[in-house]
């Protein structure tokens, strides 16, 4: 008898799916698995004010499939000169779920991100008074930090700090990479929330790098130990309210991505939910799993859970390889592409 669960549509709370071309390629992967997802503003140029949500929201319903009943939702990209005064009226008008946070030059499309941290905390503190999230690329960008502790530093300098300071603060540190960073999040709960992506569960850094180096499984934070993987495994498993489904789904031009210097993110949206089910059953947790994806991410919001329902089954099928984009972006490749993948959405 072939295995199956049937849960809550889950909800994607942290997504990348860029703009033009490449949003009408690997938007519609999205909707057919979730019911809403955390849309990243990181585009080029960033949405920084309400009309530049406004519009790319625009975009991303165009780009949906007929009849789809996908919700984007919407983020500010923080920078040093945000006004507060915006970020109020975009959440308070409906436009903004969140604000974003990248320290400057972290990770893809950062460049115009935060680089001065005590420029921010007037947004800081106004985003507390109206109970308005903020999510956070939480690494540490410094020279003398090394990338595989940029995360801890971050929390150490940075989270810690704001926890005291602006203690009505929601905050959501975005794809957990380390054992440090989950035994954080589970003290500073329920402030503190964090998303974990498909991938920080499946892979450690042996191998990406310890059989050749695998480029398309760079992504920031960086792919770190056995021993972090394993904690974020028990962490997503363990039913714990904090932790939810964030895939950081981030789709880059082959081109781009196997460069001599390689974009950062991997595109997963194809095979998101499916993945997430097998590492719940290989962990003996296919109970926990509906938690996880469908309900602790709606409880940190303040939002409710889905209403419609999936069906996944143990029913092997093969990832395409590759994605097909039009105009000079041509393809983008997907995680597990060419592989066989355990579990599929049956309805």
């Amino acid at each position: 008898m072939t295995e199956c669960i049937k849960i809550r549509k889950p909800d994607d709370w942290h997504l990348h799916v860029r703009d033009g071309a490449m949003l009408k390629a690997s938007l519609p992967f999205t909707a057919r698995s979730f019911g809403r997802a955390i849309i990243m503003p990181n585009l080029v140029p960033p949405v920084r004010v309400v009309k530049d949500a406004e519009a790319y929201r625009e975009r991303l319903l165009a780009a949906l499939p007929a009849g789809s009943t996908f919700k984007p939702l919407m983020t500010c990209y923080l920078t040093d000169d945000t006004d507060p005064d915006e970020v109020e009226a975009g959440f308070r008008h409906g436009v903004f779920t969140a604000v974003k946070l990248y320290p400057a030059n972290a990770t893809t499309n950062s460049a115009a991100g935060v680089s001065d941290y005590n420029k921010i905390r007037p947004v800081l503190a106004r985003m507390e008074k109206i109970g308005m999230p903020l999510l956070m690329h939480g690494e540490e960008v410094d020279p003398e930090v090394d990338v595989f502790d940029r995360e801890e530093v971050f929390i150490e300098r940075r989270l810690i700090p704001w926890t005291r300071e602006f203690p009505g603060l929601k905050l959501v540190l975005e794809h957990l990479s380390s054992k440090v960073a989950v035994d954080y999040v589970r003290s500073a709960a329920p402030q503190v929330g964090a998303t974990i992506t498909p991938y920080h569960l499946a892979l450690n850094r042996t191998d990406w790098l310890g059989f050749g180096l695998r480029p398309y499984m760079y992504c920031m934070p960086v792919i770190k130990t056995e021993r972090d993987r394993r904690a974020l495994v028990e962490a997503a498993t363990s039913g714990d309210a904090c932790f939810f489904l964030g895939t950081d789904s981030a789709p880059h031009p082959v081109a781009k991505k196997l460069n001599v210097i390689g974009a950062a993110g991997l595109f997963n949206s194809p095979v998101a939910i499916e993945s997430y089910a097998k590492i719940f059953a290989d962990a003996g947790a296919l109970d926990k799993l509906e938690g996880f994806a469908s309900l602790n991410g709606p409880r940190h919001y303040g939002l409710p859970p889905n209403d419609e329902t999936i069906t996944l089954e143990a029913s092997p099928w093969t990832a395409p390889e590759e994605v097909r984009v039009d105009g000079p972006e041509e393809r983008a490749l997907v995680y597990r592409g060419g592989e066989s993948i355990e579990w599929r959405i049956s309805s």
